[in-house]
């Protein structure tokens, strides 16, 4: 099997068109249970980007924690998030377009083209931008993103445990284990809960079937 590790060639595409800042975006948190969909754009610098850059789900914590760090100290980074309310409102489709949104508009130099993971790019960004599918595993500015979109997500819900104690958020991440299921069946949901998805919706329905 051939192995792909992400490079600078959508970058140098984009720059060679005439465009300035180029940035990569990516979220992460579609899929859980509980919890914010947070995402990340991240503007890099030729001789400056990281080593090791790679789609977030192919590094361990660790290795995630360490890039991320270094992301942060060279790379111009936003952070934004779609809360859970927003999610239950819009659809996970939507509100991950919303966090995206404000995570290029959080940063500090205005981007004139996004490179976004996906196939589908989110209307209104005011700017140009190119979706790139698997693009955490082929572009180095989403691979970034993924990793410091991850790593932020991660510790949300690494405190939102200390609040909420039996769900395994620590180490699921929100995500629909088979322990956390069984937590909220014993424990029902939190406020932190996505309402419209399935299993949390299905619980919510029962325990309001069986409410004298």
């Amino acid at each position: 099997m051939e192995i792909t590790c992400p490079d600078w060639t959508h970058e140098t595409a984009a720059l060679a068109e005439g465009f300035t800042c180029v940035v990569g975006v990516d979220e992460v948190g579609r899929g859980p249970l509980a919890g914010p969909v947070t995402a990340a754009a991240v503007r890099l610098f030729p001789g400056r980007i990281p080593e090791g850059l790679n789609d977030s789900k192919k590094l361990t914590a660790p290795r995630r924690e360490m890039l991320a760090a270094e992301i942060h100290t060279v790379a111009e980074v936003s952070i934004a998030h779609a809360s859970v309310e927003e999610i239950d409102r819009l659809n996970i489709l939507q509100a991950s377009h919303l966090a995206m949104g404000r995570a290029l508009a959080g940063l500090p130099s205005r981007p004139d083209f996004a490179l976004i993971d996906g196939h589908m790019v989110p209307k209104g960004l005011g700017h140009r931008c190119r979706a790139i599918v698997k693009g955490d595993a082929l572009c180095l500015s989403i691979a970034a993103a993924s990793i410091v979109a991850k790593v932020a997500r991660d510790r949300i819900m690494v405190d939102l445990e200390q609040q909420h104690p039996g769900y395994g958020w620590r180490t699921n991440a929100g995500y629909g284990t088979k322990d956390h299921l069984q937590a909220l069946l014993n424990l029902g949901p939190t406020p932190h809960h996505r309402r419209l998805f399935k299993p949390v919706h299905n619980i919510l329905y029962q325990e309001a079937s069986i409410s004298p």
